[in-house]
């Protein structure tokens, strides 16, 4: 079947932003196109670069409680070109679905906020309040040089966001089907256990770490962290990637290598789960070397005028209910909702984020801008 052309503003948009090759942290000139649509509905342009990163933060008024938009402009890799059915950065529709790296992870979603937007700027042209753009193109990388700098640069400041809609595909199956109104906490340990190299026929002359670490690594496996709330699963706690040995089969390792994450609840703290794991392996008497990075604090934005007026909008718009969630892994979110803003995600269909033949409906994307819309009418009016 041949493609289909672009019939909307926001469809034309979204393929203009998949269209650019921005594999994290290139941002391949998406803010650009982003703060010229922007500039002309009376938003103040700041391109703030950190590093490799680049982010924007856009903003309309200095009155009253602020409502913004956060998202990102990178995509993950594409893997071979060869394995798409289309090239991943030539937007096609087909069918009635958009296909492209960025689709549904997230350009649809910002090309739906920018239209939004503008709907709602020339409706309400005395409307209550800011709106702002907080973007980035560091949220599929590592994370350090984007939203959460920019939050660090506004916090210095005294610019405070009051409510936050981030565009990240929230839906499973229909569009606003679930939205997240909080996310788990994430905390990556790396550990290394110490032992002594030698020959495996020799075994009194070595000591080896993969035999002394198993059973605290199972200890670790099996215990019960928390029993998480109404909001969120119990903490859980999974070995990424553990490896030792020189590659011989005769050769006692000299050290065991484990790399290990918790997705941790607000019934836990960072601070206790590292404590507790460090009593377990000292418990075993391991001699070891152990090391933390904190990839965000779990958060939740409980009913209130943000997480309302989203559920009732999507009411309003799709004709049926949303349901709060608190499940997947983590976003960018971790780091507004610190600063005292309601955040809530809302995107579409999330089941093809990360894979080849990436793809979104494109009635989702046109009833996602009437969502968007909508909760600003809400918030603002």
């Amino acid at each position: 079947m041949a493609p289909e052309q672009p019939h909307s503003e926001v469809l034309a948009l979204a393929m203009a932003l998949i269209s650019r090759a921005s594999i994290t942290p290139d941002d391949a000139g998406c803010q650009q196109m982003m703060a010229e649509y922007l500039a002309p509905l009376g938003f103040d342009i700041e391109s703030m670069v950190f590093a490799d990163t680049t982010n924007m933060w856009a903003r309309k008024g200095q009155q009253g409680p602020l409502f913004c938009f956060a998202g990102h402009t990178d995509v993950v890799p594409t893997g071979d070109p060869s394995q798409w059915d289309t090239p991943p950065f030539e937007p096609t529709i087909i069918d009635g679905m958009l296909h492209g790296r960025g689709a549904a992870d997230m350009k649809g979603s910002l090309a739906a906020a920018l239209v939004a937007t503008k709907r709602f700027v020339q409706k309400h042209p005395t409307h209550q309040g800011n709106l702002a753009f907080l973007i980035t193109s560091d949220e599929e990388g590592p994370f350090i040089n984007g939203t959460v700098k920019v939050i660090e640069t506004l916090e210095a400041r005294g610019e405070k966001i009051d409510w936050c809609i981030v565009g990240e595909p929230s839906s499973t199956t229909r569009l606003g089907d679930v939205v997240k109104n909080g996310r788990r906490g994430s905390l990556t340990g790396q550990l290394t256990v110490k032992g002594v190299q030698g020959h495996v026929a020799y075994p009194h002359l070595a000591h080896n770490p993969i035999h002394a670490a198993a059973p605290a690594l199972a200890e670790l496996a099996s215990t019960v962290w928390d029993h998480g709330n109404a909001f969120f699963p119990p903490t859980s706690f999974q070995i990424a990637n553990i490896h030792a040995g020189t590659g011989a089969p005769n050769v006692v390792p000299g050290e065991l290598c484990v790399q290990f994450n918790f997705r941790f609840c607000t019934e836990s703290h960072a601070d206790t789960l590292k404590v507790r794991v460090m009593e377990v392996l000292d418990r075993h008497d391991l001699e070891y070397d152990l090391s933390w990075v904190l990839n965000g604090e779990p958060f939740l934005t409980d009913h209130g005028l943000l997480l309302d007026a989203t559920c009732s909008a999507i009411k309003e718009i799709t004709g049926q209910e949303t349901d709060p969630q608190t499940s997947g892994g983590t976003s960018d979110g971790r780091f507004i909702a610190p600063t005292g803003a309601q955040v809530v995600e809302l995107g579409p269909c999330n089941a093809t984020i990360h894979k080849i033949n990436e793809c979104v409906r494109v009635a989702d994307l046109e009833q996602l801008a009437l969502c968007y819309e909508r909760i600003m009418e809400k918030l603002l009016c």
